[in-house]
């Protein structure tokens, strides 16, 4: 998978220090992954929640933070849409940011 706007992880780790390393296993085991439908995400990450229209919202650092993507399966492509806290979460409709 090529994951667009590692970016936005880098300055996220960079205020929240404790998600330094879990992100960046994220990135590298997402970047090696070849997923082709959400059952292969649910493998690896059993408590992943899969959303409609190729939204998948990955736990981090015990469910402290959230992640959303937005995967293309055909293109090989992750798009990161959002990295927040829990609370800031809660605040977003992650099927459409």
């Amino acid at each position: 998978m090529r994951v667009v706007a590692k970016k936005i992880l880098r300055e996220f780790w960079e205020i929240h220090p404790d998600a330094d390393n879990q992100l960046k296993t994220w990135y590298k085991e997402a970047s090696k992954a070849l997923w082709k439908s959400p059952n292969d995400i649910k493998l690896e990450y059993a408590k992943a929640s899969i959303l409609k229209n190729g939204r998948v919202v990955f736990n981090i650092c015990g469910n402290k933070y959230r992640l959303v993507v937005d995967i293309n399966y055909i293109r090989q492509w992750v798009f990161i849409r959002f990295i927040g806290t829990h609370s800031d979460y809660d605040k977003i409709d992650a099927n459409t940011i």
